[in-house]
């Protein structure tokens, strides 16, 4: 029988033995188990339990844990213990569903609860004593040969809720060996139009989880050639900008990044970035980057620092590394600043008005072309310049 190394934290056996798992009504759930079985760190810890959401409560405040109703009407309650959050979610079944959302109904039936979640990796259980696995649907021989598989009919699980399309690729991304399951693709080619039912801010949220896996260009690849983003984004049209991308990332050194892979699989048009943007609700933070990623000034400027410079190094980064030009300049370097101001052209002579700071750019920018020397040199360029202009 497979089982899992356990988590060790002190709070976190606390709250097993308060909802009785060692008497069986408490298991781990999801991908807590499945990475443990892989041998990766699980960001999060997931409880499945027979007990009601109310009984959870009451069992957690008995035992002086802190229950937080983070969504009871689903049957979730978080608890707070000293290792950090549980997620508590009481054993359940679809009643009804609309491809969004779903309304449900509490069980005691562990293979029920299994049955309405989404793929066989995902509906593994474990002793929160021993460790012992309980799989239903075989997922761990799928984990083991690479296999991201829906549960029961592949179209039904879709038409339940819509996200599910992005997230067969997420898990392929992650834990699929060789070709996608054939039926469960098929699903998603013939549901693809579904996704335009679902709120642009969960789109964004997957596709950002799908960018953030070490190499998800061969799924975006995958995504395109079957017209799954066709319906929400159809300027995305190939993923061969963002295969070089995951390249450069890694020649460079550079920690990845979601949004500058999401940067090279669309046209390098501010517009376009901006309107991708507000389509799928990214912040203005993220808005700002896409867009200036679009820019793409590195084209026009051949020197990394001065780059940086202008538009941050942030940003240049990342115009760097979708140009697959070289970063290295930039490591361990932030941009001086500009040791002249407006009241230094003034005291030279030029009354103060537009012409001061049409005057201080022009210096800066020679100031930038010459690598950025040191005050003396600012100066004396301010002078040169100053002097010339007051001759013409």
């Amino acid at each position: 029988m497979a089982r899992i190394e356990l988590p060790d934290g002190v709070g976190f056996r606390t709250i097993v033995r308060a909802l009785d798992g060692p008497e069986g009504a408490t298991r781990l759930v999801g991908g807590c188990v499945r990475d443990a079985l892989v041998g990766a760190e699980a960001k999060d810890i997931d409880l499945a339990t027979t007990l009601a959401p109310e009984e959870v409560i009451a069992r957690l405040k008995a035992a002086g844990i802190k229950a937080v109703p983070t969504g009871i009407s689903h049957g979730t309650v978080t608890a707070i213990g000293s290792d950090g959050a549980v997620e508590v979610t009481t054993l359940r079944h679809d009643v009804a569903t609309d491809g969004r959302r779903a309304t449900v109904a509490f069980t005691e039936d562990w293979r029920a609860d299994a049955e309405r979640r989404d793929f066989t990796i995902n509906a593994l259980y474990a002793d929160p004593v021993s460790g012992e696995i309980s799989d239903y649907f075989g997922g761990i021989d799928d984990l083991n040969s690479g296999v991201v598989r829906f549960i029961g009919e592949p179209l039904v699980r879709i038409a339940e809720d819509h996200l599910r399309i992005l997230r067969f690729f997420r898990f392929h991304a992650r834990f699929g060996q060789l070709e996608p399951h054939q039926a469960s693709l098929e699903a998603c080619i013939t549901r693809a139009n579904d996704l335009m039912a679902l709120s642009r801010e969960r789109i964004a949220m997957e596709l950002l989880a799908i960018l953030s896996l070490p190499d998800p260009s061969p799924t975006l690849a995958l995504m395109i050639e079957s017209g799954i983003l066709a319906p929400v984004l159809p300027e995305i049209t190939s993923a061969a900008a963002l295969a070089d991308l995951v390249q450069s990332e890694a020649v460079s050194g550079i920690e990845s990044d979601p949004l500058r892979r999401l940067s090279s699989l669309i046209p390098a048009d501010c517009a376009v970035a901006d309107d991708i943007a507000s389509r799928l609700k990214l912040s203005n933070a993220q808005k700002k980057r896409l867009v200036a990623a679009a820019d793409r000034k590195s084209a026009e400027m051949a020197d990394a620092r001065a780059l940086a410079y202008w538009v941050s190094p942030a940003f240049a980064v990342d115009q760097l590394l979708l140009q697959g030009r070289n970063v290295a300049p930039l490591k361990d370097w932030s941009p001086p600043r500009f040791p002249l101001s407006g009241g230094d052209i003034v005291k030279r002579g030029i009354s103060a008005g537009p012409d001061v700071a049409r005057l201080l750019k022009y210096i800066e920018r020679q100031w930038v072309a010459e690598g950025f020397p040191d005050a003396a040199r600012a100066t004396a360029i301010a002078d040169t310049v100053v002097s010339d202009s007051l001759k013409s």
